[in-house]
């Protein structure tokens, strides 16, 4: 039983499970009965992704100091009880079933689920030995 962290529209791996899409936006351009079957997300859960300001800063980051203040400022939006108490279901989750977070960027140390994954080690979640970065 494990998470495995994706890119959302990525091909899925065998016994990856359901994929729950951390994403502000649902993807452009797809239909909604689309989702799954393009490989998004079976479920959106938008309470793990950040607010629209800090997508725009993640997004102009261009240096590690500009990345490290985007990893707080959304370090401490997880913090608020509705996102945390989600992050602690997820870690229990994942050492009794299968699935998978996820979002669009391609690279994930540059993206806001390199630090869900941190999030969730940090409640002891489990992880799939390819998920790992």
């Amino acid at each position: 039983m494990a998470i495995s962290v994706v890119q959302l529209g990525s091909a899925r791996a065998a016994g990856e499970g359901v994929r729950i899409g951390t994403v502000r936006r649902p993807p452009r351009g797809v239909p909604k009965e689309e989702f799954s079957s393009r490989n998004y997300y079976d479920v959106w859960l938008p309470i793990l992704s950040p607010s629209q300001a800090l997508v725009s800063e993640a997004k102009a980051a261009t240096t590690d100091a500009e990345w490290a203040a985007f990893v707080r400022s959304f370090r401490k939006e997880m913090k608020v009880p509705e996102a945390s108490h989600v992050l602690d279901l997820l870690a229990t989750l994942s050492h009794a079933s299968h699935f998978s977070i996820g979002c669009y960027c391609e690279n994930e140390s540059r993206c806001h689920r390199s630090v869900l994954r941190r999030l969730l080690e940090e409640r002891n979640a489990t992880f799939a030995a390819e998920s790992c970065a």
